[in-house]
Parts: C-alpha cells; sequence; structure tokens
C-alpha cells in the first residue's frame, strides 16, 4: 500500500482519513506549510502528497521538489479559482473539494487526460500554457448562433474544462437573456474598456464576468452590449487583446459573432471612424476554430452559401466546421438530411457538414427557464448532437499514446498495493 503525506483543509482531512486508512493506507504527516512538505522530503519521502490546491500550499517549488524524488502530487481544489491555480502550475492531478477517497484513487490509477489544444503544436513552447478560441457565426437570419454557441460552452464545461463564453454580437447580442442574466453592465464590453486601457488581468476578468452554475458543469459568461448604439466600445483592437488575455484565464473561449462579414472601410468615406463589424472579424481572425452555423431550409441555405464565400476571404477552410441547423423534413421534404448535404456539395463544395435536428420543444424549455440543453432538456435529440459535434469536432479526444504512459507512471503504486 501507498505512504502519504497530507496538507488539506481540516474538514476535508477529517472527511478522507478515515477511508484512507481503511484502504490500507499509511499517512506518515499531517502538514500545514508548503516548506514544511518540501522538509517531509528529504527526512522520509512518500509515495503520495494530497495537498490543498491553495498558493500557501501547491507552489512551483513543492512541485519541483517533488519531481525531483518522483513523489506525486494529488491537489484537492475546493474552488474554480483553485482549479485555475493549480493548471496554470502544470498539475493535472486535480480533484474537486467534495471527492471522495475512491475518487483520488481512481485519479492515482487512472491518470488524467491532458486536453488537447487546437490551432497550435503542442512541441512549441507555451501552446499548452493558452486555452482555445471557437467561434460561433452565421449570417443574417437567426440562424441559432447564440443557442449553439451556449450549448457548446456547456457541453465542454461539463467535459471538465474552464470555459468563457463572450457575447461578441454587436447587433443583437442575446446571450444574457437567453440564460436569464442581467446584462446592465456589459461584461466584454468591460474587458475591453479594460484591455484599452492595459489593466486587464485574470482578476479584473472575474469581477466584470458572471457565473453560470450548474451541477453539469459551470462556466464563466462575458455578456454582451444591451444597446447595439455601444457598438463603438469593441474595437478590433481591444477585442483581439481582450481574447488574448481571455486564453491565459480559461481553457476554451467560446465567442458568439455578429452575422456581417463586410469590411467598413468599403462603405465608409471616413477612415478614421470606429468599425461596427470589426468586433466580429477580429473574433473570427483570433478564433483557432470556426463553427459556421446556417439554417436548413430553402432560405437559410441560401443566406449561407452567399455569405460562405465572404467567411472563406477571413478564415481557412481547415478552421472551419460546417453546421446546419432546424434540419427538417416539412422544410426541404423527404430525406432532409440528403437534401442538405446534397445542395452544400453542389453550390459550396461542402464535403460534410454537421447537421442539427429541429426540437423546438427542447429550445423553448432551455429559453423559458433561462437555463442550457444540458440543464433543461438533456434527453433532447438537439442535446444529443450538439454534444457529439463538441465531442468529435471540438475537443478531440486524448492520444491513446498519452493514456498508456500515464498509466505506466502509476505501474509503481499498482505494485505496492499488491504487494501489501
Amino acid at each position: 500500500m501507498a505512504t502519504l503525506v497530507l496538507a488539506l483543509d481540516r474538514h476535508i482531512e477529517d472527511r478522507l482519513i478515515g477511508d484512507i486508512v481503511e484502504h490500507g493506507h499509511t499517512v506518515l504527516a499531517r502538514l500545514a506549510t508548503a516548506p514544511e512538505l518540501i522538509a517531509a522530503l528529504d527526512v522520509t519521502p512518500p509515495d503520495l502528497i494530497v495537498t490543498a490546491a491553495s498558493r500557501a500550499l501547491l507552489t512551483p517549488e513543492l512541485l519541483a521538489a517533488s519531481d525531483a524524488r518522483g513523489v506525486r502530487v494529488v491537489a484537492v481544489a475546493d474552488t474554480e479559482p483553485d482549479h485555475r491555480y493549480a493548471s496554470s502550475l502544470g498539475l493535472h492531478e486535480v480533484v474537486d473539494g467534495q471527492a471522495s477517497w475512491d475518487d483520488i484513487e481512481q485519479v492515482l490509477v487512472d491518470g488524467v487526460a491532458v486536453p488537447l489544444r487546437l490551432g497550435g503544436d503542442a512541441g512549441q513552447a507555451g501552446a499548452l500554457d493558452t486555452g482555445s478560441v471557437i467561434a460561433v457565426w452565421g449570417p443574417a437570419g437567426s440562424p441559432g448562433r447564440t443557442t449553439l454557441a451556449i450549448n457548446i460552452a456547456a457541453e465542454i464545461a461539463a467535459a471538465g474544462h474552464t470555459v468563457a463564453l463572450c457575447d461578441v454580437d454587436t447587433y443583437s447580442g442575446s446571450v444574457a437573456p437567453s440564460l436569464g442574466m442581467l446584462d446592465e453592465a456589459p461584461g466584454f464590453a468591460a474587458a475591453c474598456r479594460l484591455a484599452g486601457s492595459d489593466s486587464l488581468t485574470q482578476a479584473e476578468l472575474e469581477r466584470v464576468a458572471q457565473r453560470y452554475n450548474s451541477p453539469h458543469g459551470a462556466f464563466w459568461v462575458l455578456t454582451g452590449i444591451g444597446r447595439p448604439a455601444r457598438w463603438p466600445e469593441l474595437s478590433a483592437e481591444r477585442v483581439s487583446t481582450t481574447l488574448r488575455t481571455v486564453r491565459h484565464w480559461v481553457d476554451y473561449v467560446v465567442l458568439d459573432t455578429g452575422f456581417s462579414l463586410e469590411s467598413d472601410e468599403e462603405i465608409s468615406s471616413d477612415l478614421f471612424s470606429p468599425r461596427r463589424n470589426a468586433a466580429t472579424l477580429a473574433a473570427l481572425r483570433e478564433a483557432d476554430q470556426v463553427v459556421a452555423c446556417g439554417l436548413a431550409d430553402p432560405v437559410g441555405m441560401s443566406r449561407f452559401l452567399r455569405a460562405w464565400g465572404d467567411l472563406a476571404d477571413i478564415v481557412a477552410a481547415g478552421r472551419v466546421t460546417v453546421v446546419m441547423n432546424r434540419v427538417r423534413s416539412s422544410a426541404i421534404g423527404m430525406n432532409p438530411d440528403g437534401q442538405v448535404q446534397s445542395t452544400l456539395r453542389r453550390f459550396g463544395n461542402i464535403r460534410s457538414a454537421v447537421l442539427l435536428p429541429h426540437d423546438q420543444q427542447a429550445t423553448d424549455a432551455a429559453v423559458l427557464a433561462g437555463r442550457t440543453l444540458r440543464d433543461a432538456a438533456p434527453k433532447s435529440a438537439l442535446r444529443s448532437r450538439i454534444r457529439e459535434l463538441v465531442h468529435t469536432e471540438l475537443v478531440p479526444a486524448p492520444a491513446p499514446a498519452r493514456r498508456t504512459r500515464r498509466r505506466r507512471a502509476v505501474a509503481g503504486l499498482h505494485a505496492r498495493r499488491a504487494i501489501g
């Protein structure tokens, strides 16, 4: 069995200690500071340190000393900031403050799947230190951009990642009302103002953001402007700077963008005036992946295909996932899936698209409750397809080789258990 050193809040330690002893493990020490933990490593190195994910206990020095001696560290995070702090140190073996000892042992045995990042080479320095940006765009005509962005964020958060949902729509921002949130003080505009004065920090992001709380996966929300007249606050430079900062705050950033891709300078004689579409264009250029959403009916597909060429001028085709929303035979005819795919191939050279079913009852229930589909209609066909989209296109599973290396890394723990 394993030997442990504990450095936990008293209430968590009291809850776990009985199960630790019952499972046959030995607690060598119960300590209260990072220097004490480091000193304990020189006396009798344990197999495992279980520590609170606080800045006072979980320090870079402790992780370096543990790595040098081959001692594993599991952090117990009681709050979302603690989770992010542990991740910022590169520690992925982190469990929730309410986790049982069985949950902790499961982490030790199976390891933790480190999420892949999009749009970067994992071998480059710093590639794992920034989050991925996913922009949801669609043409005019309410193709379902906001509904899709909200539920993509919800499914990514439910998979265990930290997520920020940003409303970057300068025409009709509607993330806040869709989630039953107040939008008198638009969070994304506030972040842009702070970015403009070079004072946007993680603490400020947490101050201006709102929190969507859910037992299935909470996430941050930077609400959009409540009045379209405030669009000059979202300049291209401010939006880009804000998104680069948010990348360092969370694992994934999901953007609900505006519809227009027109370059304002082409329709304005004043080259120094603000650009209303700058926020959308900047968001698309900053994105690692773009989800292009259209309505699956004759009018909606016509609008989508007319705008498809403009999108291709801004975003490389390899970064775009096409999604057609509200697929139904009543608007398309027999075999609606085949009809939609055939039309996209013929007129847009789009070889494959993700098709979302029309599920008015589920979307109505979510809007009425101000909740995500995962919370309001978890068994709906629409929610199921969005979850599949997230896990197959946007958040790919870790490579098997990584998991094999992690299993080998815990082989020592298995051996000690067998001996015990």
